[in-house]
C-alpha cells in the first residue's frame, strides 16, 4: 500500500533539526551572563558570544548552499550535524581552562554547522507539499524549534546557574547534546530523502537571472537582518533586564521565566501562527506581529516596573511567526533559484552578531535603552509585510 503522503516521514526527521538548532541558540541567552559573572566581561564583550555563532552564518551561508547544490539537501544536513556535534564536544577541554577565545571557537564551529542545517532544512520544507501552505508548514516545524528554545535556557539555568548562586560545570549541557546532535547525524546518514527537482523554463531562467532584481526577495533579505538582529538581541540581555529591572530576581530565576514564559509563548505562537496560516494571509499576520513587537518594545524602553517584564514577555508570542514567515514569503517563486536564495537569507541571519553588540554598548549602564535596537528593527519588518501585500495584490490584478 503506497503511503498517501510520501513527504511525512522526511518531514517529521526535519523538524527534529528544528529543535536541535533551537537548543543550540537559546542556550547561548544562558552562558550571555554566565560569562559577564564568572570571566569578569562587560555586557559588549560577552556579546561576542552571540556574535561568532551568528558570524558563522554570514561567513558559511554560500558555501554551504554550494555544498547542498553539489551533495544535496541530505549531505548538507549530515554535514552540518557533525560540525554542530564536534563544536558542543570541544566545550569539553574549554571548559577545563575556562578560555573566553576558546569557548568562542567552539561556538564559531558550532555556528557553522547550524549554517548548514538552516540553509539545507528551511527551504526544504517550504518545498515538501503545497506551495500554497509553505508559511504554515514551515511555521510548524519552526514550533518545534519553539520548543529548543524553552529547553536550552532551562537546562542551562539548571546546570549553569547553581541555586546557591554559585556556577556549574559549563561543558555539560553541552557534552549532552554534542551526543544527540551526532546520533542524529547517524541516523540521517542511513535515510534517504525525497529529491526535489524543478521544472526548467523560460520564466525560471529569468528568476535566474534576476534574483537581485526582485525587490521582495532583497526586502525579505533585509527584514530577516533586522528580524533575527531583533530576536537575538531580546534574547541575550533578557536576563540582564529582568535582574535589573527586578532586583529581587536572581539570574538562575530570570533564566527559569526566560524558558518557561517567553520561551513558552514563543512555540505556542509558532503552532498558533500555523494554524492561523491555513486560514488567513501570511502578510497579514506578519504586520499584526510587527506592529504588536514594536509597541512591546515601547513599553520595554519605558522600563515600569511588572508592565515592562510582562511587555517583553508578550514580545516572544508576537515574534514567534516571523522568521518562517519572512523566510517563505521572501523565496516564493524563486524556483530553480531556491537554494541560493536560501543561502542570501541564512547570511542575513548575521543581524545576530550586531544587534546584541549594539544592544550591550547602549544599555551597558541602562539595560532598557538597549531595547531601541530591536524596537526599530520590527519597524522594519512591518514595513516589509506592507510591501509584500501590496505588491502580491498588485500581482492578483494584474
Amino acid at each position: 500500500m503506497k503511503n498517501k503522503n510520501p513527504y511525512l516521514i522526511p518531514f517529521i526527521l526535519l523538524t527534529s533539526l528544528f529543535f536541535l538548532w533551537g537548543f543550540a541558540h537559546s542556550i547561548l541567552d544562558v552562558l550571555n551572563k554566565h560569562f559577564q559573572e564568572v570571566l569578569v566581561i562587560s555586557k559588549t564583550r560577552s556579546a561576542l558570544v552571540q556574535t561568532v555563532v551568528y558570524g558563522g552564518y554570514f561567513l558559511m551561508a554560500l558555501p554551504a548552499g554550494l555544498f547542498i547544490k553539489r551533495f544535496g539537501y541530505r549531505g548538507g544536513v549530515v554535514f552540518g550535524l557533525l560540525l554542530y556535534g564536534i563544536g558542543a564536544l570541544l566545550f569539553i577541554p574549554a571548559g577545563k581552562i575556562m578560555s573566553f577565545n576558546f569557548f568562542l571557537f567552539s561556538l564559531f564551529v558550532i555556528g557553522c554547522g547550524l549554517t548548514f542545517l538552516e540553509t539545507a532544512a528551511n527551504p526544504y520544507v517550504t518545498e515538501l507539499g503545497d506551495k500554497d501552505t509553505a508559511s504554515g508548514r514551515l511555521n510548524l516545524a519552526q514550533s518545534f524549534n519553539g520548543l529548543g528554545w524553552i529547553i536550552g535556557p532551562l537546562v542551562g539555568g539548571m546546570l549553569i546557574f547553581q541555586a546557591d548562586g554559585s556556577h556549574g560545570n559549563i561543558a555539560l549541557p553541552y557534552t549532552m547534546i554534542g551526543f544527540v546532535v551526532l546520533a542524529v547525524a547517524f541516523i540521517f546518514m542511513r535515510i534517504k530523502l525525497p529529491v526535489i527537482s524543478y521544472e526548467t523554463n523560460a520564466t525560471q531562467q529569468v528568476v535566474s537571472a534576476s534574483l537581485w532584481k526582485n525587490k521582495l526577495f532583497v526586502f525579505g533579505v533585509i527584514a530577516q537582518f533586522f528580524y533575527v538582529g531583533a530576536q537575538t538581541g531580546i534574547n541575550s540581555f533578557f536576563i540582564n533586564y529582568v535582574t535589573e529591572l527586578n532586583p529581587g530576581i536572581n539570574s538562575r530565576n530570570a533564566a527559569f521565566i526566560l524558558s518557561f514564559a517567553g520561551m513558552g509563548l514563543f512555540m505556542t505562537g509558532r503552532f498558533l501562527g500555523s494554524w492561523l496560516m491555513n486560514r488567513y494571509p501570511a502578510p497579514k499576520l506578519l504586520t499584526i506581529a510587527a506592529a504588536g513587537a514594536f509597541l512591546c518594545m515601547l513599553i520595554v524602553v519605558a522600563a515600569i516596573p511588572n508592565l515592562s517584564l510582562a511587555a517583553l514577555i508578550t514580545t516572544y508570542l508576537f515574534e514567534s511567526i516571523m522568521f518562517p514567515t519572512i523566510f517563505a514569503l521572501s523565496i516564493s517563486g524563486l524556483g530553480d533559484q531556491t537554494k541560493k536564495g536560501s543561502s542570501f537569507l541564512i547570511m542575513s541571519i548575521v543581524g545576530g552578531a550586531i544587534a546584541p553588540v549594539l544592544m550591550g554598548w547602549i544599555g551597558e549602564t541602562n539595560m532598557s535603552l538597549g531595547f531601541f535596537v530591536p524596537m526599530v528593527s520590527f519597524v522594519i519588518i512591518f514595513l516589509f509585510s506592507r510591501y509584500f501585500s501590496k505588491k502580491s495584490v498588485v500581482a492578483v490584478v494584474s
